[in-house]
């Protein structure tokens, strides 16, 4: 018998997160490109940024037809929020020549998806690439990260903004995030976690 599953952040309604979410406005528009495998993951922190940020959009796929419409909306300038060759490290709003807010296109998947993307999506590539200058380290304790400074897409956004619009904070957003990190590492036991988990 299948659980009985939230319908705002698909998690089973025994676990449901929506207490924790919060609701932020923001300067910066964001939109995440969840790469379809993504979708159904027990940890999908791309849909719990799209669901606490009310400037943020959330499209699953893997060819995106509509990409140019999606990334030129009138008074932003858009920018890939990914590292890479050419990457210009993001500062905050105070010390831009050009006033414009951001729309940061984030792609949501693991490296390799993410990086298939940008190859289908040859407008994604051709994007201007920023990232960020100093990267905190990330509280996602249940994946190996490819690299070292690797974040959840949560992640990269909440730093992303916390730079951008400075002093304004967007941690509210990680609430949920750690919260569902508690439940799995409860859910495997401590045992578990230590022996897999623990660097």
């Amino acid at each position: 018998m299948s659980r009985i599953q939230c319908e705002r952040c698909l998690r089973p309604q025994s676990h449901c997160l929506c207490s924790l979410i919060p609701s932020l406005d923001s300067r910066t528009r964001v939109l995440v490109l969840q790469h379809p495998s993504e979708v159904r993951h027990a940890l999908n922190t791309a849909k719990l940024a799209a669901l606490g940020l009310r400037n943020c959009e959330l499209r699953v796929g893997e060819v995106f037809e509509d990409l140019a419409a999606l990334i030129e909306v009138p008074g932003y300038r858009s920018a890939l929020l990914f590292p890479g060759e050419g990457a210009q490290p993001l500062t905050g709003y105070s010390s831009a020549a050009d006033e414009r807010p951001w729309l940061l296109v984030v792609p949501d998947g693991t490296w390799r998806k993410a990086s298939k993307l940008l190859h289908v999506n040859p407008l994604l590539a051709s994007l201007p690439r920023v990232t960020l200058a100093e990267v905190l380290p990330s509280r996602y304790r249940l994946r190996k990260a490819p690299a070292d400074g690797a974040l959840s897409t949560l992640e990269a956004v909440v730093q992303a903004l916390n730079v951008l619009e400075a002093p304004v904070c967007f941690d509210a957003l990680l609430k949920p995030f750690e919260a569902l990190i508690e439940g799995q590492i409860a859910a495997m036991g401590s045992e578990t976690f230590e022996r897999n988990h623990q660097r």
